[in-house]
């Protein structure tokens, strides 16, 4: 594919990781392979996880083409930049689009990226996945290699103002690649995120202890930490739900074409 804009965002994305003095502890990168297709599934914690989500593939001088909801390519400035960098687009109403895509780009030696929770984790823990990720690897035949983040969701997440503060940790764990066969769906997808929350578990604790002391809000309550418990989140998600639901259909009652929110749903 042709990259215009891919490099240049790159280098100024490291440019400011530099002015922002953030320290990255990345591992098992080389499980990424350096040609071919291959399906990065990574998990969903803040709004910039497709800005570091990618660097899982930058020492294999790959570059990911992520799944994003409709929404961002709706958006006037967000569109243009995400058609520029050959993402594809998500409509979550009828998603056999996005998965045919997926599944060319990939036949074609891509890496692509997938967040199987589809929205972001108020908990910071793993939510239930859909079986996208593993029904697309299947069939493209190709490997499907689990991403865990930590530390993104310091900067801008749901919930909490954002924080671009210096000398943050972004800690990327990359596991061992898996090969969904697409016989079972539901126990792939179950393996997949098996494998992904011993991961998440072994980066939370690799993590610095000083960056994340006892009762910070971005650490699993299960861990100390005062962030929803999973069940907590899941009633806020519903009350969001709710909330925009309300608000479209005031919209529509006063005759008013709904606005475009780029972080509506994630």
């Amino acid at each position: 594919m042709l990259d215009l804009t891919y490099p240049p965002i790159i280098a100024a994305a490291k440019t400011s990781f530099r002015l922002l003095g953030q320290r990255f502890q990345m591992t098992g990168t080389e499980h990424v392979p350096r040609r071919g297709g291959v399906l990065l599934a990574c998990n969903h914690i803040g709004y910039v996880d497709f800005v570091y989500g990618g660097l899982a593939a930058n020492p294999s001088g790959r570059k990911v083409r992520f799944m994003a909801k409709r929404e961002i390519f709706d958006h006037r400035i967000g569109g243009p930049v995400m058609r520029s960098l050959h993402h594809i687009e998500v409509d979550r109403g009828e998603g056999l689009a996005s998965f045919r895509t997926a599944v060319d780009y990939l036949r074609r030696g891509e890496a692509v990226g997938i967040f199987p929770e589809a929205t972001i984790s108020r908990s910071f823990e793993l939510k239930e996945f859909k079986t996208g990720a593993v029904r697309i690897a299947a069939e493209a035949g190709v490997p499907l290699v689990p991403v865990v983040m930590w530390g993104t969701q310091r900067m801008l997440t749901k919930g909490h103002p954002k924080d671009f503060s210096r000398g943050k940790t972004i800690a990327l764990t990359v596991g061992e690649p898996l090969h969904p066969t697409g016989a079972d769906p539901v126990a792939e997808t179950a393996e997949l995120r098996s494998a992904m929350a011993r991961m998440l578990d072994e980066t939370i604790a690799a993590y610095p202890a000083d960056e994340q002391p006892p009762g910070s809000w971005w650490l699993p309550a299960r861990l100390g930490g005062s962030a929803p418990t999973p069940e907590e989140a899941h009633e806020l998600d519903l009350a969001e739900k709710r909330e925009r639901a309300a608000r479209r259909a005031a919209k529509r009652a006063a005759g008013q074409q709904p606005t475009t929110d780029l972080s509506a749903g994630e």
